[in-house]
């Protein structure tokens, strides 16, 4: 298997992991800013943010705005345990076989949209602008993929669990992966990408009538169908 070099925010993740897990940094120390961070690692001050959102989404530190004595974030605690594989995940998603990852997001998206569709008053809009901006036909395949990754996180985060999210987030490059690999193979990508569409804009709807087993099933069918594209045995 070809090896794939980290993104930055996932070099950030992989440093302050380690910097906890050999005690370098402890619960109650601040780490250094952002603007130090990405200077310190040669990365993007976006990248910094991204590591910083999924480690205070698993309840490793509390990140703090502003400057001064008191700005970049106070650990928590040291990552051990489930939370430590969390971490992993972030950084070994692109080598995990892509049925397994397949098989992941239907149990982690089922539990999303039920939650979501159970609730009453959730806001969408984040999720609408979304679908409308997929309805671009200017768009690369891979820009509508990136859109695609995004639609699926977003119902993640608006179903509120802090671990489902950090999970979806880690697995974003492994599924932007063999997604854009299938997309590369198909025939007519246009017709896909139509289809696809159209079962963002039905799960959302289910979501939005609050009917949870409808949208558990398109959730469901849409994961599988992508993917039986490029696997019709499986």
């Amino acid at each position: 298997m070809t090896s794939v070099a980290p993104r930055a925010w996932e070099r950030v993740l992989a440093r302050i992991e380690s910097d906890l897990r050999d005690g370098r940094i402890s619960p109650g120390q601040r780490i250094p800013g952002e603007r130090a961070l990405a200077s310190d690692l040669n990365v993007g001050r976006s990248s910094v943010r991204e590591a910083m959102r999924v480690l205070e989404a698993l309840g490793v530190l509390r990140a703090q705005t502003g400057s001064g004595p008191d700005s970049g974030a106070i650990i928590l605690t040291r990552p051990t345990g489930g939370m430590s594989a969390l971490m992993r995940l972030q950084v070994a998603g692109q080598g995990f076989p892509v049925a397994d990852v397949v098989r992941t997001r239907e149990v982690l998206e089922r539990s999303a949209v039920s939650e979501l569709a159970s609730r009453e008053g959730t806001d969408l809009s984040e999720i609408d602008e979304l679908l409308d901006a997929m309805e671009n036909r200017n768009l690369s395949r891979q820009e509508f993929l990136a859109l695609d990754a995004q639609f699926h996180l977003n119902l993640a985060e608006a179903a509120g669990n802090r671990v489902i999210t950090a999970m979806m987030s880690g697995l974003r490059d492994s599924v932007e992966t063999y997604t854009g690999r299938i997309a590369a193979a198909l025939e007519s990508w246009e017709e896909t990408a139509d289809r696809l569409r159209a079962e963002h804009r039905g799960i959302t709807e289910a979501v939005r009538r609050g009917e949870p087993a409808l949208a558990e099933e398109r959730v469901t069918a849409h994961i599988r169908g992508y993917y039986a594209e490029a696997n019709p045995e499986e």
